[in-house]
């Protein structure tokens, strides 16, 4: 069994800037592609940014040129730098990802907990 922890959230003034790290723990074999997804009251959640376990990156528009998805395998962690933050941002974020057990044990799907983002205007 593993277990995704993410952390990094909190209050923040438009502009300002976090770091969320999402640090995958247990029986690891490999780790898949790691994403981060976030939930707005009232909305459906969305992918916000993909990293692919040879380091490829993809990103939703919104987010374009503000979040920066790195991971560090050694590590077993995803991180989401995210700059010039804005109101609209304002989300619980969740790390997503894949993982087996051994090299060939199915993979299984894993979420964190969540953690709360708010950027005040």
């Amino acid at each position: 069994q593993a277990q995704l922890v993410e952390s990094g959230g909190g209050l923040v003034q438009a502009g300002g800037s976090l770091r969320l790290s999402c640090a995958a723990s247990g029986s690891i074999f490999s780790i898949n592609a790691m994403h981060w997804y976030r939930q707005a009251p009232g909305k459906q959640r969305e992918l916000v940014a993909t990293i692919t376990s040879d380091a490829s990156t993809n990103y939703a528009d919104s987010v374009k040129g503000r979040f920066t998805i790195s991971r560090d395998n050694a590590k077993n962690t995803a991180y989401l730098q995210m700059n010039s933050l804005k109101p609209e941002d304002t989300a619980v974020y969740y790390c997503y990802t894949k993982i087996r057990r051994t090299k060939l044990a199915p993979w299984v799907d894993y979420w964190g907990q969540g953690t709360q983002v708010t950027v005040s205007s």
